[in-house]
């Protein structure tokens, strides 16, 4: 077999070269990461996106699985990053929602294609995290 057949041809890659032009960053994905780093800061972005100013517990509902502590923490944290607006209405009681700044519309559309990947390889996504689910809990089983 040629080197020339191995890997089998694909069609030009649509991926975008990155390189780096600010100190502090590898490329472009290095920052984007560094900003939605923390397991629910993405799904917080797509449910501040999809339902406009959104209420605290709106919020806790949708996020199924994430702590008060920790989804306070990120929303803090999207806040001081400038991707949310913390609205406190100085009601009692309290009323306080969430909204995207320009920065936080434009990072929301950039996830959108993940998301879409997302749910179209659902079914296998599960399949692979449950076989890995099963290797794992073998390797952790005492051998007989």
């Amino acid at each position: 077999m040629s080197d020339s057949t191995f890997p089998p041809t694909q069609p030009p890659s649509t991926v975008q070269r990155c390189t780096p032009n600010l100190p502090g960053f590898t490329c472009g994905l290095d920052a984007t990461l560094r900003v939605i780093a923390g397991k629910w800061k993405p799904l917080i972005l797509y449910f501040v996106a999809q339902d406009g100013p959104t209420r605290y517990g709106e919020l806790r509902r949708a996020i199924r699985d994430v702590s008060d502590k920790v989804l306070i923490q990120q929303l803090k944290e999207l806040e001081s990053d400038g991707l949310v607006k913390r609205t406190d209405y100085k009601e009692v009681p309290p009323r306080v929602d969430y909204s995207l700044t320009p920065l936080g519309h434009s990072l929301a559309q950039a996830l959108v294609p993940l998301c879409s990947w997302g749910t179209e390889h659902m079914a296998e996504v599960s399949r692979v995290f449950a076989e890995r689910a099963a290797w794992t809990r073998r390797e952790r089983s005492p051998s007989a």
